[in-house]
């Protein structure tokens, strides 16, 4: 349907992070319908419609208790209307058209197949053929009247003012968001610092620390002695939490703890220093408040633990061997460059990510300009969707979910949200003047990673995502892409 190809032609493509890819998401729950404003189309469709339609293009908005019907809040500033209109004749003859459609498919007990009455068929069917008209005029329509007006739609079109009777020319209008013109001039000239980023020893040697404690391996202490900072003790324990009726008690066998460690409540290691194997020892600890594990957090637990061994980590040695056990290294020499080469370009990239966000918000500042509502609130989805899953990926329930205050979620991405969406726009403006395009070459690079990532054949996908408007969305991510490595590219170094 036009509606259909107006939202994957206009509106698919908004930024999730512009610092980080320019990520391109669709809204969820976008529809593509055409809404109705003190218009006279009906929700409601009846269970015994005569036939199978797809109204898929045009979701005809419900009333309220006035009969009027209410669309999504717009921007007054992005906001366009036109005149849909189509004479008589034509009106005429699509009603005839759909009738004759119900007619010969219409089951209704009493008459046979075919042979039910016009006027029956009418009677039973009027808002089902009322709808299927509206879907067959207005579309060409519609299209018509944005293109001499020369707007594109961002948003649900939204009718108002509808006539639409046998023996009557079709008269309404059409509201809708656009994105207004706004100037561009001197975006050129629009910077921010570029830092210069290296990578320091103290950095290095910190990676290395890491890489080194990973591939550490934990042995027993056979020597009779107590435990000692950097020692790690294996112990069993029991512990009660303290003021709280009802909660379950806690326990662990041959669990290690390192004396003195950063990971370590001091309440442990000051009573694990100086204990020998086989020594009982009494512990009440506070957790802090911020602590990693919820149920525990801000709570008092008292322990009783037995040290069942003494254990103590060996580093190994930095040396070739090292390095030929972690990779296709032939010596330590090349893994240590491999280290800097990692360690200078995760930190490039960091740094890039945040001088391309501040180079955006330094756009967004000079070229102010009204932004479509209907993006912000896709925006606002495409934001809260992402927040979900990360909320689902760490243990969160549904149940857990559904009690979420979404009021105040949705308006604390508000303004997080506009900016994404004006950067977009900025930046699609400004792939417009630089004759910023993506190749097919590029296109298909895309598709293959995706087609690894997604485990299906590349055909397949391609297929998918040519049925749905991914490729459309994967190009304008593209593009996006790489307006913002040009603009960041041309700023000066600090």
């Amino acid at each position: 349907m036009l509606w259909q190809a107006l939202r994957r032609k206009h509106l698919e493509g908004i930024p999730l992070s512009p610092a980080e890819t320019i990520e391109n998401t669709p809204n969820p729950d976008a529809s593509t319908s055409l809404q109705t404003q003190e218009g006279e189309i009906h929700p409601e469709i009846a269970h015994d419609h005569a036939h199978d339609h797809d109204h898929e293009g045009l979701d005809h908005a419900g009333h309220d208790h006035d009969g009027h019907t209410h669309g999504p809040v717009l921007n007054p500033d992005c906001v366009r209307e036109v005149k849909i209109e189509a004479p008589v004749e034509e009106v005429d003859k699509a009603f005839a058209r759909v009738l004759k459609e119900y007619k010969k498919f219409a089951r209704i007990p009493g008459f046979r197949a075919g042979k039910v009455p016009e006027s029956v068929v009418k009677r039973r069917f009027a808002e089902q053929i009322r709808k299927d008209v509206v879907e067959s005029l207005l579309p060409e329509r519609f299209q018509a009247a944005i293109a001499e007006a020369g707007v594109t739609p961002v948003s649900q079109p939204q009718l108002t003012g509808l006539v639409l009777e046998e023996g009557k020319a079709l008269e309404g209008a059409a509201v809708f968001e656009v994105v207004p013109p706004f100037s561009l001039d001197g975006y050129q000239d629009v910077t921010v610092p570029k830092p210069t980023v290296e990578a320091t020893e103290e950095e290095f040697q910190n990676e290395l620390k890491q890489l080194r404690e990973s591939r550490a391996t934990v042995e027993p202490v056979d020597e009779d002695r107590p435990l000692v900072n950097g020692d790690w003790a294996q112990i069993t324990y029991q512990g009660e939490v303290q003021d709280e009726e009802g909660a379950p008690p806690l326990s662990g066998q041959d669990s290690l703890v390192e004396v003195g460690g950063a990971e370590t409540l001091p309440a442990f290691s000051e009573a694990l220093r100086g204990a020998k194997v086989g020594q009982e020892l009494k512990v009440e600890t506070v957790y802090p408040a911020d602590y990693v594990e919820a149920n525990l957090a801000g709570k008092t637990v008292a322990y009783t633990l037995e040290v069942k061994a003494i254990k103590k980590r060996n580093l190994p040695e930095l040396n070739d061997e090292f390095a030929q056990e972690l990779g296709d290294y032939e010596n330590f020499a090349s893994l240590e460059t491999r280290i800097r080469e990692h360690l200078l370009a995760t930190k490039q990239r960091q740094s890039e990510q945040e001088t391309r966000e501040a180079l955006f918000q330094a756009l967004n500042e000079r070229f102010p300009f009204p932004v479509p509502e209907s993006l912000v609130q896709q925006q606002v989805d495409a934001r809260l969707d992402r927040g979900l899953r990360a909320l689902a990926s760490q243990g969160m329930n549904p149940d857990m979910m559904r009690k979420l205050d979404f009021p105040r979620l949705r308006a604390a991405q508000r303004d997080s949200a506009i900016n994404e969406v004006k950067t977009s726009l900025l930046l699609d403006k400004i792939a417009d003047a630089e004759g910023v395009s993506v190749s097919d070459e590029e296109m298909d690079r895309e598709i293959y990673m995706a087609a690894l990532q997604s485990r299906e054949p590349v055909e397949t996908l391609r297929a998918r995502l040519t049925e749905d408007g991914g490729l459309a969305r994967i190009r304008e991510q593209l593009r996006r892409e790489k307006t913002a490595s040009l603009l960041y590219q041309r700023l000066p170094a600090a």
